[in-house]
């Protein structure tokens, strides 16, 4: 929008880069071309601003295929007025010379034109394409058509334009229609999801047999080594029972002739020291069979008094002293009223206290 201000009955228009001013002064051209800025009077001025940068159109229109569906269309035209003092001539492009701004609406007007033109090529291939082929072909044939028709449209080109560009951004059907159609496909994408599903649980329960079998044959190998554990240590027991019963024949038979030397020994023992006995008994036999009576008394008393318990003082009679005397004055004399040696003698008495006149 071009920039106007006031300033004693006069008006400065100062238009920007991207805009075409047409200045007419009482019919005449005053002023033409792009981001001028000048002084002109109100009342005799008919001032054009045409925009020559390049426009975005935006459409959305319904469509019906052969088959008799709707279909919507969503595009985009990119458009410039290349020729603005034709565009000026064919449409309203006059502006207020107090505000600047457009009396009418020209770019309303353009769009219509270009709508209502790319809404007519595009409805008529659409009408003899079935939904099918609208839906996997028809973004780029409706672009393509549009293309075209706009180009070869001559009221178009008599108004100043050029469309630059056209963009088919979707071509949808009905959500019913697209769900309908979506369901044979979201089948397929679902049966091979089922099918790589079940090939994964194939796999997996193919590993899992191996393991299972895996395990089967670590359990088979652990019972056949403990097997032969359970043997080796059978043969090592075995072993050692025979060892030990080798030893202890070995310890048995050494203690047995251990034994059998002992007893050997100590019978030998016992008969030497029997036959010594013998032999000390027959001696002393027959040495007191060759000693004298008197002796042998003498050695009776004498072995009579080593077991005799100990007398400190002892006190003889008479009559005990005379048979003494008696029996020692020859052999089988005995004095009367003399006893027997050992015996004690009537009126003999042991004491422990020493008898007058006697000692021994």
């Amino acid at each position: 929008m071009a920039d106007i201000t006031r300033r004693l009955g006069r008006r400065h228009l100062r238009a920007v880069p991207t805009a075409h001013i047409r200045h007419l002064r009482r019919g005449k051209v005053a002023h033409d071309g792009t981001g001028l800025a000048f002084w002109f009077r109100p009342l005799t001025a008919a001032i054009s601003e045409v925009p020559v940068d390049d426009r975005e159109l935006a459409m959305l229109f319904h469509a019906r295929t052969s088959d008799f569906q709707d279909v919507t269309v969503q595009a985009t035209l990119t458009y410039r007025i290349t020729d603005p003092a034709t565009a000026a001539t064919r449409v309203d492009f006059g502006i207020d010379p107090d505000t600047g701004d457009w009396r009418a609406a020209p770019l309303d007007q353009l769009a219509t034109l270009l709508t209502e033109t790319a809404q007519q090529h595009a409805l008529g291939l659409l009408a003899r394409t079935p939904l099918a082929a609208a839906l996997a072909d028809g973004v780029s044939a409706v672009r393509a058509r549009m293309a075209e028709g706009l180009a070869d449209e001559p009221r178009i080109t008599e108004t100043g334009l050029a469309v630059i560009a056209v963009r088919v951004v979707a071509l949808r059907p009905e959500p019913e229609v697209e769900r309908a159609l979506r369901t044979p496909a979201r089948e397929l994408v679902q049966q091979e999801a089922d099918r790589a599903t079940f090939e994964r649980r194939a796999v997996a329960v193919e590993h899992e047999r191996g393991i299972a079998e895996n395990e089967l044959a670590n359990r088979i190998e652990l019972a056949r080594r403990e097997e032969q554990l359970l043997a080796q240590q059978g043969a090592n027991q075995r072993l050692q029972a025979e060892e030990e019963a080798v030893a202890d024949r070995v310890r048995t038979d050494a203690e047995a002739q251990r034994r059998t030397r002992l007893a050997g020994a100590e019978a030998q023992a016992a008969r030497e020291l029997g036959e010594a006995r013998a032999a000390a008994e027959a001696a002393w036999l027959t040495a007191h069979q060759q000693a004298d009576p008197a002796v042998l008394r003498a050695l009776a008393l004498m072995r009579l008094a080593e077991h005799l318990p100990r007398i400190d003082s002892v006190t003889l009679t008479p009559d005990v002293l005379t048979g003494l005397l008696a029996r020692l004055g020859g052999p089988g004399a005995q004095a009367p009223g003399a006893q027997a040696p050992g015996a004690q003698a009537p009126g003999a008495q042991a004491s422990g206290g020493q008898a007058p006149g006697a000692q021994r």
